[in-house]
């Protein structure tokens, strides 16, 4: 009988479905309706130590709706990090490991590039009894003139120096969290791993601008008439996101073996989860779905996720995970095998044509058959 259990570094989760990090994790309430409701881990709101230089804007968010004006394809938000004080959230998280022991919770946290900051949020998070870390190096519009989220992720150096700061000071496993908006995303995944993080997660939210409203000319969501870019996701991203889980899987597999990987990116159904594990993600995350769907959207994801493997015949996630790897190559590659599959074709043709018995000789086609024979013989 197929299982969702599964063990990923040393944290044991029910299920490999992840409430991913922003609003489904603002705040105990919701982190411990999200445990009630059977999720396998949930990543908190990130947090800071300073939440006072948090301000957020309304409206912050803008939806892309598909041609019948109905289902939500695109979701972007201008919105920042957790502005509620880190003591608040030093209390909520024992408050939610006392209530949900069996739960595995997990602490997203962002600071200027300050060792002294990045080793103080750590320790006073473990001691407040989270299980896990991720540092968001992903967040695209959040903070830039602090160098905190992207702003710093894009920099591998920093990236990796950071991370060397963190696992200096935990005593639990470390995430860190990868943004799209650079070229290579090998290059800061290797630099985090590098520094010596269990595993990363992927991808973030993609930096964009929504659209322009044609009645009023300003792009959206506007705020006071005016904008910023924001960062993209729900459904749409979801094959920009498999492109890089794919890479990052195979950087994995040739030079980290045995770290993690948290797949995200547009998921909304079992299927999809399906995809993003048989690229090599140990867990998938979710969070634009939630606030399209609901906490209740996770029963639907591990039914959805066990009809694939029980129709496959697969009774756990490691049967599966990474197994449509090998069938990524070059575009060279692909036409090497094509021509080499259409000679082979060609010549099982002419070898179809060729006469092996003397009862096969037909009028008809007599020269045919002769010149089917000749060719042979000379090559």
């Amino acid at each position: 009988m197929a299982s969702l259990e599964t063990t990923v570094d040393g944290l044991k989760l029910a299920n490999p479905f992840i409430i991913g990090s922003g609003p489904p994790g603002t705040n105990v309430k919701v982190i411990k309706r999200a445990f009630k409701e059977g999720w396998g881990a949930v990543i908190a709101k990130t947090v800071s130590l300073d939440a006072s230089k948090v301000v957020n804007v309304g409206p912050r968010y803008a939806k892309l709706m598909a041609g019948d004006g109905k289902e939500v394809i695109g979701w972007e938000n201008i919105e920042l990090i957790s502005d509620r004080k880190f003591e608040i959230w030093l209390d909520e998280f024992k408050e939610a490991k006392d209530a949900c022991p069996d739960g595995v919770l997990i602490a997203s946290i962002m600071e200027e590039y300050n060792k002294d900051a990045w080793c103080e949020i750590v320790g006073r998070c473990q001691d407040a009894g989270v299980d896990g870390f991720e540092l968001n190096f992903s967040c695209p519009h959040g903070l830039p003139e602090r160098k905190m989220g992207a702003a710093m992720g894009q920099d591998p150096a920093i990236l990796e120096e950071v991370c060397g700061w963190v696992m200096g000071a935990a005593k639990i496993p470390v995430w860190a969290k990868m943004t799209p908006n650079v070229t290579h995303i090998e290059e800061p995944t290797a630099a985090a791993l590098r520094a010596g993080c269990h595993g990363v997660s992927a991808i973030n939210t993609i930096r964009s601008v929504m659209g322009v409203n044609l009645d009023t000319l300003r792009p959206e969501p506007t705020v006071e008439g005016y904008t910023t870019p924001g960062g993209y996701s729900s459904k749409a991203v979801k094959p920009i996101a498999l492109r890089m889980v794919m890479e990052i899987a195979q950087l994995i597999k040739k030079d980290f073996p045995g770290r993690s990987l948290s797949g995200l990116g547009g998921i909304e159904t079992g299927a999809d989860a399906a995809q993003f594990i048989l690229l090599g993600s140990d867990t998938v995350q979710v969070c634009t779905g939630v606030m399209k769907f609901g906490y209740g959207m996770v029963t639907e994801l591990c039914e959805g996720l066990l009809a694939f493997m029980e129709g496959k015949g697969f009774e756990t996630l490691a049967d599966f995970k990474g197994l449509s790897l090998p069938y990524f190559t070059t575009h060279a590659e692909l036409v090497r095998m094509q021509l080499a599959r259409k000679a082979e074709e060609a010549a099982a043709k002419e070898r179809a044509g060729m006469v092996k018995s003397d009862a096969e000789w037909d009028g008809d086609d007599f020269v045919k058959q002769s010149d089917a024979l000749a060719r042979k013989a000379s090559s």
